[in-house]
């Protein structure tokens, strides 16, 4: 069922047009990503979908009934309620129908119904048709669902009672998300839901996200979150929709094949307008050939000649180098503790740094990892323990508060201030390099936004050619494209890097090994964010099998032969289960693959015009689509029967 269609919306804000002629379509279930650089109009899309944005022309369809749940980016919760409060006025008419329960249980307890058969067979049947329904819809659950994703959004019972005017910005974000989440409506629409969460309530969300009963359009620049829960990509680029099978991942994959058949087509084209323009260029004033010239520019003036692929949206172009070679040994940190005057927020904290490692830091908000980064920088003094500093280490840090970008200095003079014996010109290429160009460079930092602050930090930490690189959240404030651009970059990078991230994309591709911070110390992972959570889940795996046998051999404890023959069934049923999901996400991937490719030929000039190539393919088309639909409801059913098992 097609729960939302988006088509021809055309917007505009005054002579500006952000969205051109936008076309996107949303199935139940669908669960599909909005994606697209800064200021592309991903936001002013959702806003008009959402209804809360007029547009100009086209037309946006929708069931009559439809019910469409919408977090902004910048959402605040005002309410005089207490979490626990706000959170029950979803359920009101759950309320409504425990009242009249009781009604109907009064009802059926007084005698004189009681003792009346025919008034007291028509209460029992309205009480039951009642019960039956609330039941059904969830109504003998709903305080422990709440519990459930409150609890997933770091809020637990002691702070129920909290007045909602008393929570930070992030909580009432985490809030409102919690309160989307409970209402379910048929279509839930997220601005960026991955702000203001850390990585154990990202993994939450993704897997509640991939079970949820209806459909999801979301906008967010957490690749990982992405690759986690959706199937389908719409681009937002140069005021176009453009429509991708599968993840985030795929979506870059097959977004490189169409630039280059894009690319292709597009030289090709201009090498013919080329010779038209030629022609008509040396025969159009020659009578014998004028008329023949003048047809041909005719054909120059109507043809709709297609834009070049990469457009005006340029990629920031960038590197970092090394002015000299650190010695083997960079950093050896040894039972360090960190924190402010004399309180701790971490200790006994040791960890080995070697020339090229990539090490990230990870763990929860507010363990310290800020804290150990300026601590390592001297910018706050060391509680306890020893930092030891190798041979020619040469740092290079990079706040992710950006303080030193505060003032109210010009782009330009941000560079040339550190480097004043770099000519301008130089200075000028340099922050062109990171697309700040022409009088974008005489702009003062203090107006500059989030995500460009961020590429004038980067610029400075580039002039520096630092040998070891501190990195404090680097892909925060970042567009997807700069975000690429970043990590290739460090991918070349000679020197060696110490991070904090929240980014597990990032972390994936940059990560050689990965220290977890806690407040007792340190645990170290050798491989990237995926090995570091597959190593973590043998751990605690390991760890609840060792507490179940230490339970068997106590004394007071017996288990029975049936009990250990239930739980033999029980994980070879288990095993099944987990070989069949295998089996289906291959089946699905197949699947996505040739829908794909069947609509990748679907949008080739010579097929789609020609009616009887058409509809073969469109046939094929839909079998693979109710294919999936199939193979899609089995995998929801599968995952069900596995979080029963494991829960």
């Amino acid at each position: 069922m097609i729960v939302l269609q988006v088509n021809q919306i055309h917007k505009s804000f005054g002579a500006e047009e952000i969205i051109s002629g936008a076309k996107l379509e949303v199935q139940h279930r669908d669960r599909v990503a909005l994606v697209g650089r800064n200021g592309a109009g991903k936001s002013t899309l959702l806003k008009i979908i959402a209804g809360e944005m007029s547009y100009d022309s086209g037309d946006l369809i929708m069931p009559k009934d439809l019910t469409i749940g919408y977090l902004e980016q910048q959402t605040d919760l005002n309410s005089d309620a207490t979490v626990w409060e706000e959170m029950m006025k979803i359920f009101v008419h759950f309320r409504e129908q425990e009242a009249k329960l009781r009604h109907l249980e009064a009802a059926m307890a007084d005698p004189d119904v009681y003792n009346d058969a025919e008034r007291n067979a028509k209460v029992m049947q309205e009480y039951d048709l009642l019960q039956t329904n609330f039941k059904d819809a969830g109504g003998y659950q709903f305080e422990a669902d709440t519990r459930a994703v409150l609890h997933g959004m770091k809020f637990y019972p002691e702070d129920y009672e909290k007045k909602i005017t008393s929570l930070s910005g992030g909580q009432k974000t985490r809030l409102m998300l919690a309160k989307l989440l409970l209402a379910k409506p048929q279509l839930l629409i997220l601005d960026e839901p991955t702000n203001h969460l850390d990585i154990e309530t990202l993994s939450w969300l993704e897997n509640y996200l991939k079970n949820y009963p209806g459909a999801l359009l979301i906008v967010s620049h957490d690749r990982y979150f992405l690759d986690q829960v959706v199937t389908l990509v719409y681009e937002v680029s140069r005021k176009k929709v453009r429509k991708y099978t599968g993840n985030y991942s795929r979506y870059l994959s097959e977004k490189a094949k169409q630039y280059e058949l894009d690319r292709k087509h597009y030289e090709k084209e201009q090498s013919e307008k080329a010779k038209l323009e030629d022609y008509v260029a040396r025969n159009l004033v020659r009578a014998s050939t004028t008329k023949m010239a003048q047809s041909r520019r005719r054909v120059l003036e109507k043809t709709d000649w297609m834009e070049a692929p990469e457009g005006d949206e340029k990629s920031a172009r960038f590197g970092f180098d090394i002015q000299k070679q650190s010695g083997n040994d960079v950093l050896n940190v040894q039972s360090l503790a960190v924190g402010y005057g004399e309180h701790a927020v971490s200790n006994n904290i040791s960890l080995k740094l070697y020339r090229t490692d990539s090490l990230a830091l990870v763990g929860p908000n507010g363990v310290g990892k800020s804290t150990l980064l300026k601590t390592i920088m001297k910018e706050l003094p060391a509680l306890a323990g020893d930092i030891h500093y190798g041979t020619g280490i040469q740092f290079g840090y990079y706040d992710q508060e950006q303080a030193n970008l505060k003032g109210n200095k010009l782009v330009l003079n941000e560079l040339w201030d550190d480097y004043p014996q770099v000519n301008e010109k130089d200075i000028r290429g340099i922050l062109g390099r990171f697309l700040f160009t022409g009088d974008d460079v005489l702009k003062p930092v203090s107006t500059l936004s989030g995500g460009e602050k961020a590429r004038v930090a980067l610029a400075k930490l580039m002039m520096q050619k630092a040998n070891v690189l501190l990195l404090d959240e680097p892909t925060n404030h970042l567009d997807l494209d700069s975000k690429e651009v970043l990590e290739n970059a460090l991918i070349d990078y000679p020197g060696t890097l110490l991070f904090v991230s929240h980014d597990r994309y990032f972390m994936n591709r940059i990560a050689t090994k990965v220290v977890e911070l806690s407040r007792d110390g340190t645990t170290e992972y050798l491989g990237d964010y995926d090995y570091y959570v597959e190593k973590k889940l043998e751990t605690e795996e390991l760890a609840a099998l060792d507490a179940l046998e230490a339970k068997a051999k106590q004394p007071e404890t017996q288990i029975s032969t049936s009990t250990s023959q239930i739980d033999k069934e029980a994980k070879k049923l288990e095993r099944q289960l987990v070989r069949r999901n295998t089996e289906i996400e291959q089946a699905m991937e197949s699947l996505d693959e040739e829908i794909a490719a069947i609509e990748e030929q679907l949008c080739e000039p010579d097929i789609f015009q020609d009616h009887e190539r058409v509809m073969p393919l469109q046939s094929r088309l839909e079998e693979l689509k109710h294919s999936h639909e199939e193979t899609m409801a089995e995998w929801l059913e599968l995952q069900e029967q596995l979080e029963e098992m494991n829960s």
